[in-house]
Order: structure tokens, then sequence, then C-alpha cells
């Protein structure tokens, strides 16, 4: 990290910790220096008047998956870290489903070399599971990754786990948080030959979300559960997309008011909260996507869970594929979409509709991943803390395709309009993105725990 000229941020409406006030704010050397009224500039230091707008911490994703190693031609580390701070995310937690995928301490390393001086925004890095590399698990030191991720169906790749000896191990000898994407295999598989034998290769892509459908996601949600309490293990379940899993979870803060911190918690994206299954018509295999996007009224209550923080957190599960494999039939287009260049101005949608506050949307998208994976000094505006901000402007747009950083080229957001745009992203007290472009080289850290 090179020196940087202290910068004062004025007459901003800052959001944090559940508040919104007015205030000023102050970074150096690329940490928060002073948070107060009043702040008078002085000799060198950059001046921004924020005439009111929105200051946030920066988002922090839990769940992206950015291609790299093995799927170059989807998306980098690069890429896709541009798009993210592009969309106010100025850290990220990679999924190991690459190539080779990330299951021992050599492939981890290898992908933080690889981030290193490459990646716009922050990062860190699975562990992945499988069948045979338990002890690689728990050899995990735990200030070198966030979580162990296990894919209890198999939604990418070859890395499902679904030996019952092999998942007990996990959740008993687990050093950090467990991750789970959590669909039942076989029954979507039972399914899936229902809709082959009605329509052949043909499947409509709108019975997407009937093949990998709420049953299987309920019994591999309640399986996982059922082995984090056995284990008293930290479990964080992915991507929750139906209203019937959300009875499984508890209703509260994830901190709770006596200080300790909930063991079992769960997170959704943002695609779920905008697409349901309405969209398939004229969307397609573009909303394709594991877990499928299901019912307006799963939606619906997604949205009342996150208010009512049921739903711990909320992240991208940003998974870029090329227009051209989108664009093949749906049994051969791939699941994923690519999201962190807009989730941000998504999530705010629901502020504007008045489904929750902004400081709602800081809770999910950048304290509480901070406060679930012990993250050391950032998700939040506190003075020594990362300078890392995001200044938000409440001047409506419409997403183009010629806008879209990821390599992909394309977003399922395309021709939708957006009330609340990114005005300005500092990862680590450098301006990253100005509003209309990427600035400077790439600044991104690695995460540091703090466990």
């Amino acid at each position: 990290m090179t020196a940087h000229a202290p910068t004062l941020i004025v007459n901003a409406r800052l959001v944090n910790e559940g508040r919104e006030f007015d205030g000023d704010l102050r970074f150096a050397d690329g940490r928060i220096t002073e948070i107060g009224t009043g702040l008078a500039a002085r000799a060198g230091e950059t001046v921004i008047d924020a005439a009111g707008r929105r200051l946030l911490p920066g988002m922090i994703d839990d769940q992206v998956h950015f291609r790299e190693p093995g799927l170059e031609h989807k998306g980098d580390l690069a890429t896709e870290s541009a798009a993210a701070v592009a969309g106010g995310l100025t850290s990220f937690m990679e999924m190991p489903n690459t190539s080779p995928p990330t299951l021992d301490r050599a492939a981890l390393d290898d992908k933080y070399r690889r981030a290193a001086g490459r990646a716009r925004a922050n990062y860190a890095f699975y562990m992945g599971t499988s069948t045979g590399n338990i002890d690689d698990i728990r050899a995990i030191d735990p200030l070198t990754t966030p979580g162990v991720k296990i894919f209890m169906g198999a939604s990418t790749g070859n890395m499902l786990v679904d030996d019952p000896d092999v998942l007990d191990a996990v959740f008993r000898d687990a050093p950090t948080p467990i991750i789970t994407h959590c669909e039942d295999t076989p029954m979507i598989d039972a399914e899936l030959a229902k809709y082959r034998e009605k329509y052949g290769d043909d499947i409509p892509v709108e019975f997407h979300g009937e093949i990998r459908n709420r049953a299987a996601c309920i019994k591999s949600t309640e399986l996982a559960i059922s082995l984090a309490r056995k284990h008293d293990a930290r479990l964080h379940v992915l991507h929750i997309s139906t209203a019937d899993e959300l009875a499984l979870f508890e209703r509260g803060p994830l901190i709770r008011p006596d200080g300790s911190r909930k063991r079992i918690t769960a997170e959704t994206c943002v695609h779920f909260l905008r697409f349901d299954s309405r969209d398939y018509a004229t969307l397609g295999n573009f909303i394709k996507c594991n877990p499928a996007i299901k019912d307006a009224s799963d939606r619906e209550a997604i949205i009342r869970a996150l208010a009512d923080d049921v739903i711990d957190v909320l992240a991208t599960d940003h998974a870029p594929h090329t227009l051209e494999e989108k664009q093949n039939p749906y049994l051969r287009a791939p699941s994923g979409l690519p999201l962190v260049q807009f989730a941000l101005n998504a999530a705010l949608e629901c502020v504007h509709e008045g489904h929750f506050s902004t400081a709602h949307v800081v809770q999910k998208f950048a304290h509480a991943p901070a406060q679930l994976f012990d993250v050391k000094e950032r998700g939040f505006l506190r003075e020594g803390y990362h300078a890392d901000l995001v200044l938000i402007d409440d001047t409506p747009f419409t997403v183009e395709r010629s806008q879209v950083l990821s390599k992909c080229g394309w977003s399922p957001f395309e021709g939708r309009t957006f009330r609340s745009r990114i005005a300005s992203t500092w990862v680590n007290g450098h301006l990253a993105w100005d509003g209309t472009h990427l600035v400077g080289e790439p600044r991104g850290m690695r995460l540091a725990f703090d466990r």
C-alpha cells in the first residue's frame, strides 16, 4: 500500500450500526481517523462535499464465484473484483469450486497469490470439501480462510459430499464456520427424470424451480442443521430460496443482547429479492441458478425474513457464465448469474419500496458478514477501521449491457431502472470507482480474521 493524501468527506449522511446521522468522516493512510460533525479541513487534505448523500461502509460479499483458476473465460479475479467495486462491494469471499478445486492448503495459497496485486476489492477464499480431504480440513489454520464450504447438493463440479460419515466428520472437526449449499441431489435427479420423460431434451426453463424444488432444499437444510446441533458447530446456510426453510432458523439479531452469537445462521441473495418464477417467461436461462428462483410468495417471505432478522446475511452468489453458454437450451445452459455490480442497487430498491431501512441493508450486507466471519477491522464506519467506503447518489439509472464490467458482458438486470447509484467507492482509502469509471491500480488486500 502506498501513502495517500488525507481525505475529508463533509456533509454526509452516515449510515452505520443501526443509525443514519449527518456528519463528516476523515481518513488517511487507508484508515478512518475521525468521525464527527463540523470537522475542519487541514492543509493538504482532499475535501469531498457529500451534499447530504448517504455514506456507507463497503459491502462484504460472503459468496462469490470469480472462476479463477481454470474457468477464466467466464471471469477472473481482476475482472470480477472490478465489477464488485463498481457496485460498492469492497470485500469478497470466494468459493472453492474452481478448477482445480480448493481442497488443500496449496490450492488455497495459490488463490491468494493470484489475487495479490490484481484484485480491486479485498479478498479471502474458502476451503472446499470432498469425500477425501478431511485431514486437510482438520489441518486448517483458522486465520487463512473464512470457512469450510460443503456442497450438500451437486451444484457445480464434482464436490458433492453426501457420505454420512464424511459429513459427520466435517461438522465434528472443522475449525472454522461451516458454509453449506443445501439441496438434496437424489430428489432433484428424480424430478429431472420425470420432466425428461415428458419433454425429452426440450424441458422449458420455467420448470427449473420445480425440478430443483423446495422439498430438496428443505430436506438438505434440515440435515445440515441437525449435524450442526449434534456437534455444536457454527453453520451458515447459503442462498435461502424458499419460505418453507425460514421456520428452521432463529429469529433475532446475529449478536444477541447478552453478547453471544447465533451458532446457526442463514443467508439469502439479491436475486431472490428481485426475481420470482414469473420472470422465467422473459429472462429464461438468464435467471437459471442453483438453488432455483421460486415463487412470488417465496420472494415476499424472504424479504420479510430479512426485515425480521430471521435471515442474517445478504450476498450475491455472483456466478458468471458467457452469453453463449447461457443461450444454450435449458439442459445445457449452466446455472449462475453475474450480480456483484448491481447488487447493492438492487438491495436499495427494497429501501425505496419501504421494506426496510438503509441501515438494515448495511447490517445484512456489511456488518453481519464481518461479525459472522470475524473479519478484522472492516464492515463498519469506525475510527481505526480500514477506509472501505461507498457513497450513494439517489439518481435513477437504467442498466445497459454496455455498463457491465464482468467478463461475461451481460446482466440479468439489463433494462431495469434503479433509483440509487454508486457515486464513489473507496478501498483501503483509495478511490476505486468514481461513479462512471474505475480509478487507479488494484488496491485490494487480503482479509484478516480476528479469531
